[in-house]
């Protein structure tokens, strides 16, 4: 199938599956402006709602030839944004005004932050009592810590996640993304979507808790299940438990592939690269159980001949016998690759100063209600007079 049959049914009369929903974002740094990022990429409505001319979320460097940041631009396109300051009789009063009007809040700071300021929970559902309010903190609305502040790196660590990333032996290292504030803010998208049909069903709004480590700890492959049963998983780097060899292999060219060999049949067609097909079926070889414990002679076989080849060669040769194996790319050969781009992974967009940069596009794909970024990211408070009456 190619690009033009799957979307041969699309819609152009609507912004996405999500057109009419109408979102108030009052977020920071990147969970929350994810959460509504990813709702706005769908077709919602999201006023994001920030100071007065601020500039939240200017963090460096900025985007090349553009002067603005790539932190701002990426995770605020298709959003419209109002410059209010909460604190202020005037600001509330045109914040609540907002909420009346809409179907869902999605706010990101410390618990309590908002009622304090008078437009909690309890006061936007005074206003609007069907209202949806997706709350991101980094330990939840309730438990013993939530007055603690966080920070992604500080939830890695917190997590036990951080420990567990790294090489054998090693300290732990941090995960070069934000994958803590990531996996909450598509956890909380998540949990809007939820909330919303359930009132759609039966009239109810509710508050959605969402925490930075819950939401890490849930994306754990059920190592946190192994770890409280007292199987706490190791340390493996670029090495898995559950699949010998898998590891990443340097080439004759100065290139790396990752292979991994997760079923028996796997191992047998590669014994027949390796040239020593008498280990296919040998014991200790021939079942992952046996290949566990030999795992470090299986590596050196396999590096030795990833050693002696290109990359394209051993690519060539492992995708013949049916192996899953892949270059190991960095993101500059990845932004050049032009699946990327038939994806619509990258999406050339023109800023609010007129430049142009190669946004991250949505990951999602829909037939009938198509998601792309209608427009970039709009200067703080560009809409503040179209949309506060």
């Amino acid at each position: 199938m190619d690009r033009e049959e799957f979307y041969r049914a699309a819609r152009t009369d609507v912004t996405g599956p999500l057109h009419g929903l109408v979102v108030i974002e009052v977020a920071k740094v990147w969970s929350g402006p994810l959460a509504t990022c990813v709702l706005a990429d769908m077709g919602a409505d999201v006023i994001r709602v920030e100071l007065p001319y601020g500039r939240d979320g200017d963090v460096p460097p900025a985007i090349p030839g553009t002067g603005l940041s790539w932190f701002r631009e990426t995770v605020n396109r298709n959003k419209r944004s109002v410059g209010l300051d909460l604190r202020t009789d005037e600001g509330r009063t045109a914040f609540l005004d907002l909420v009346r009007r809409a179907d869902l809040v999605v706010e990101n700071y410390r618990p309590g932050t908002l009622a304090g300021w008078g437009v909690g929970y309890d006061d936007c559902r005074a206003v609007r009592p069907d209202l949806v309010m997706v709350s991101i903190t980094g330990w939840g609305q309730y438990g013993t810590d939530i007055d603690r502040p966080a920070y992604d790196p500080v939830i890695q660590a917190a997590s036990g996640w951080m420990a567990l990333n790294g090489e054998p032996g090693g300290g732990p290292v941090r995960a070069p993304t934000f994958l803590a504030d990531e996996l909450a803010g598509l956890h909380a998208a998540i949990g809007a979507l939820a909330a919303l049909a359930h009132r759609d069903r039966t009239g109810e709004g509710q508050h959605v808790d969402v925490s930075m480590l819950d939401s890490l700890l849930a994306s754990s492959c059920g190592l946190l299940t192994l770890a409280a049963a007292g199987a706490a998983p190791d340390r493996w780097g670029n090495a898995t438990d559950f699949a010998v060899p898998s590891n990443v292999y340097p080439c004759a060219d100065g290139a790396a592939v990752y292979l991994s060999v997760a079923l028996d049949k796997h191992w047998r067609a590669l014994t027949g690269i390796l040239g020593c097909p008498e280990l296919a079926r040998a014991p200790g070889y021939e079942r992952l159980a046996g290949r566990r414990e030999n795992r470090a002679e299986i590596d050196a076989r396999v590096a030795a001949w990833c050693r002696a080849r290109p990359a394209d060669e051993v690519l060539r040769e492992l995708g013949a016998a049916g192996l899953v194996a892949e270059r190991v790319r960095n993101l500059t050969e990845v932004a050049a690759d032009p699946h990327v781009r038939v994806r619509e992974m990258l999406q050339d967009t023109t800023l609010h100063n007129g430049t142009t940069a190669p946004l991250t596009g949505p990951a999602v794909k829909f037939s009938r209600t198509p998601t792309r970024i209608r427009h970039a990211a709009p200067a703080p408070g560009a809409d503040t007079g179209s949309i506060v009456s």
